[in-house]
Parts: structure tokens; C-alpha cells; sequence
């Protein structure tokens, strides 16, 4: 459909008293309808009664698997403790491991330590060999789906950790170590060369020392400052290369470390929390500097995921999850350039969980209201979090059991479509039954619809249902479904 046959489209549905608040795609097909979902539920319900279920319920037409990741989160059943949901296997698996959920090809791994990473989980089942025919027969787009999630046990991994400002090592990958740079590089050719997929997307749930130290995320009150990353050997050097001096850097971050503990002990320095915040920055430039550093790493493995992809398949889509920590963060969000994202994606995926969302900003809140905003009171600084992050809920005391609302989805979405100018697409990510705690907000089938439709409203090209199908209940699917077919 042109874009004047477009316009004319929608003349003639406002003509007809029908509402046109959704950029009207060429045709059913071209909005992308994405769900997150684990080797697990192929093993547990077979491979062609869930693509069955998908198509049917949901109108899915793109699967992205978790093929890699040591983390419970994408790529196994559900979470012990949580409600067990009504397909599947009604049980824990307890005994995750996690890994490379296909083959692996040693060949490609020569620059790395890290080689032995195939998941044990479901032993000879390769979820790409498995489910690709059957999806594209269906004419379903297959996404590798991995993150930057690892196990301490893992041969090989210790030479690729990250060195906490204490000393330790920590379960995080450096991105300035060249071997990890190598992993990244060599799980995605494995992927684009052995595998007839049509995109990867990666995630990366991390931020840099700064943001850590402050506690400036959800769960942030259980940071501990100084085990902020990265000081290893080869931040080091890329730090004196960069003309910082690491000793000055070093001894901020240990004073910030002091800050911290002095602010979540109620301890008001003499002129406040955020001038003394600001004060010390404004002593130890090399804070700043260090946290420039961490994120550059993070935004050269990007690139290097993409340049890796591109230079095998020109016509791979290559595109990353973005943490729901953009959201509340403003502090994490400056770090997220849209614009020079541009330079080397397809697609964002970017998290717009607004159940889960609801519990995770009052957490947040909560964190950074003890560091350095402790000038304000929580409210307030729920308040500041809304006029700089563009969007406005309930009460804090309220937020937990509320959720956030469908046109926070809607204002995210906006202001991801803007940020791209079109040159990237935008992937709204819909939680349906992330976890979330006792007595805190839970998906319902109203949640998911209108959120699907908010992100329509919202000029995406898409949604992808998250964290992972094992997890959802079939009502709160198919309820994205329904909003589709409006």
C-alpha cells in the first residue's frame, strides 16, 4: 500500500465514523507480533502444538527464542515461588543450568576461552533444528534471542570477569576484555552461518559503576558500592589510554562508596545529599570519565554484534533488548542514544513493562531517594522521575499494586519512534505475568489488550509479548490476539 493510498484509507474510515488513531500497516502482516519463548516449552508441549497455539490465539508471526543465557529469566519454566501457569509442565525446574540452547561450533570459538557452553538442560534437542522448519512453513520470522547473563562455574570464564572496585571477581563479562568481545562475536556467527534465522536480537541488563553505586535501578537499595565494576587489567588500559587517571578514579569511586554508605545510613552531610553528590564529581572527574568508559564497552559490543552479522547476511535483522531501567533511570536513559543506536541496529526492542513496571519504579524510587536524592522524599522524587521521564501514574504507595498504565506505553513508544526518526524500528516490549511480589500488581487480560493497543497508538511496528511463554497464562495471551483484531 502507498503512502497515498494510506492517507486515502484513512479518509475513508474516519468517513465511516471509525476511529483512526493507528498507523494503518500495508497489510496484516506488517506489524512484527513477537513472543519470547524458551527451548523448555517446545520440549514440554511439542513443537508444532505451541506454534499452533501462537498463530491461533495470538496471531503471532515472529519467535524469539532464547538461545543463550545462564539466566532463569528468558530461558527456563518458571520462577520457584511464582504461580505455576495453566500449559506446560506444572513444575519448577529446579534444576536449571542454562547455556547455548543449539549446537555449538567449536570452529568459531578459536579466540575465546569460553567454548563449552551448550546447555544440558534437554540433552540432543537443538531448539533452532527443531522449530525453524515448522515456523517457516508457517511463514514465521525465528529471532535468536540471547543475553549477557553467565555462571560462575563456567570453564574458561574466569579470565573474562569483570574486577569489582574491592577486588573481586565478578559473575559479569568485561567488555573491554578482547576474549569476551570474541564470544559475542562467535555465538553470533554460529547463529547467522548455521542457522537459515532471520534475525538476533541481544540484551545487555547492565549498567555502568556510576549508576550501580548509586543504586540508581530497581532493587537498587541491595547494591553494595563497592563491588561496582569494571577495574580489571584491560579497563585499566583502555583508562590510560584515554588519558584518565585510574588511581583518581579508583579513589572516587571509593569515596562515592562512602557517600553511599552515609547516605543509606541517614548521615546528612552539612550542605545535603546532592551537592555533596555533585560536589565530589566535580573533585573526581574520573568518576564520570570511568562510567564513560563501562558504556562505551557495552556500545562497541553492540556494534561489533552487528558489524559480525551484517559482514555474513546483509540481510539479517540485528537489534537489541532495552532495559526497563530507561524508563525509571534518568541517569541510565542519557546513556541510551537513540540516535546513535541508528548506526548500527535493525530494530530496538525496547521494554515497556507497564504491570511489572508499576513495583519496579517504586523500588526504584525507593533506592535512589536514600543516595543521592535523600534530599527529597520519596513522593518527591516519584514526582522529579515523572516531569523527566515524560510520563505520570498514581502514588508511590499505590504504584506496586496498580501497575503502570497503557499511555505510559503509549508516551514510551512515542518517544522511541521519534528518537530513531524512522530509521530503526520499534518493537514495544508487552510483559504478561513477569513476576512480581506478594500483594504487588498482576497481568489480567484487560492489562495486555490495552497495552498492545496503546503501543499500536503509539506508531510502533510491533510488539513483542515478554519475558517468556512459559510463564503466561493463556488468557492474558490471547487477550493480545483480541486487541489485534480490532
Amino acid at each position: 500500500m502507498s503512502e497515498f493510498s494510506r492517507r486515502e484509507f484513512a479518509k475513508l474510515m474516519a468517513g465511516a465514523g471509525v476511529a483512526t488513531h493507528f498507523r494503518q500497516p500495508a497489510e496484516p502482516t506488517a506489524w512484527t507480533i513477537g513472543i519470547q519463548v524458551g527451548a523448555v516449552s517446545f520440549v514440554d508441549e511439542g513443537v508444532d502444538p505451541v506454534l499452533d497455539l501462537f498463530q491461533r490465539d495470538a496471531d503471532i508471526n515472529a519467535l524469539f527464542i532464547a538461545t543463550f543465557s545462564y539466566g532463569r529469566g528468558i530461558a527456563g519454566r518458571q520462577v520457584p515461588g511464582q504461580p505455576l501457569p495453566d500449559h506446560g509442565k506444572q513444575e519448577y525446574d529446579a534444576e536449571f543450568h542454562g547455556g547455548n540452547f543449539a549446537r555449538t561450533r567449536e570452529k568459531y570459538y578459536a579466540h575465546t576461552s569460553l567454548k563449552k557452553i551448550e546447555a544440558p538442560d534437554h540433552p540432543g534437542f537443538d531448539v533452532l533444528d527443531s522449530v525453524l522448519p515448522q515456523a517457516q512453513s508457517r511463514r514465521m520470522k525465528v529471532f535468536c534471542w540471547y543475553e549477557d547473563v553467565f555462571r560462575r562455574d563456567l570453564e574458561g570464564i574466569d579470565y573474562l570477569q569483570e574486577v569489582t572496585l574491592s577486588g573481586k571477581k565478578a559473575s559479569t563479562l568485561c567488555f573491554h576484555n578482547p576474549e569476551v568481545q570474541a564470544f559475542w562475536q562467535a555465538l553470533t556467527e554460529d547463529y547467522v552461518r548455521s542457522y537459515a534465522i532471520d534475525g538476533v536480537m541481544w540484551g545487555s541488563e547492565r549498567q555502568g559503576p556510576f549508576g550501580n553505586a548509586i543504586g540508581a535501578m530497581h532493587g537498587g537499595t541491595r547494591a553494595d558500592p563497592l563491588e561496582v565494576t569494571c577495574f580489571c587489567d584491560f579497563c585499566q588500559r583502555e583508562g590510560k589510554s584515554r588519558g584518565i587517571d585510574v588511581q583518581r578514579a579508583v579513589e572516587g569511586y571509593r569515596k562515592l562508596a562512602s557517600l553511599v554508605h552515609d547516605s543509606r545510613a541517614v548521615n546528612r552531610p552539612t550542605d545535603g545529599y546532592f551537592v555533596s553528590y555533585w560536589r565530589l564529581l566535580l573533585e573526581y572527574p574520573e568518576i564520570l570519565a570511568w562510567e564513560k568508559l563501562w558504556n562505551d564497552g557495552q556500545q562497541a559490543t553492540y556494534a561489533n554484534i552487528y558489524q559480525l552479522a551484517k559482514s555474513v547476511r546483509r540481510d539479517i535483522a540485528v537489534g537489541w533488548h532495552i532495559w526497563h531501567n530507561n524508563s525509571f533511570s534518568p541517569f541510565y536513559r542519557a546513556a541510551q542514544d537513540y540516535a546513535e543506536f541508528r548506526k548500527y541496529s535493525d530494530f530496538l526492542k525496547v521494554v515497556m513493562y507497564n504491570n511489572c513496571g508499576g513495583p519496579r519504579l517504586a523500588s526504584y524510587v525507593n533506592s535512589v531517594s536514600r543516595t543521592i536524592l535523600a534530599d527529597l522524599s520519596p513522593e518527591e522524587v516519584l514526582g522529579l522521575t515523572f516531569k523527566m521521564q515524560n510520563y505520570k501514574e498514581t502514588s508511590l504507595d499505590e504504584l506496586p499494586r496498580s501497575g503502570l498504565s497503557a499511555d505510559y506505553v503509549e508516551r514510551e513508544t512515542r518517544r522511541s519512534v521519534a528518537g530513531v526518526s524512522g530509521a530503526v524500528k520499534i518493537w514495544s516490549g508487552i510483559d504478561i505475568d513477569i513476576p512480581t511480589g506478594r500483594d504487588e500488581k498482576k497481568t489480567e487480560p484487560w492489562d495486555v489488550r490495552e497495552a498492545v493497543l496503546a503501543a499500536l497508538r503509539g506508531d510502533a511496528d510491533g510488539v513483542i509479548l515478554s519475558r517468556k511463554y512459559s510463564e503466561m497464562r493463556l488468557a492474558n495471551l490471547r487477550a493480545a490476539g483480541e486487541a489485534l483484531r480490532r
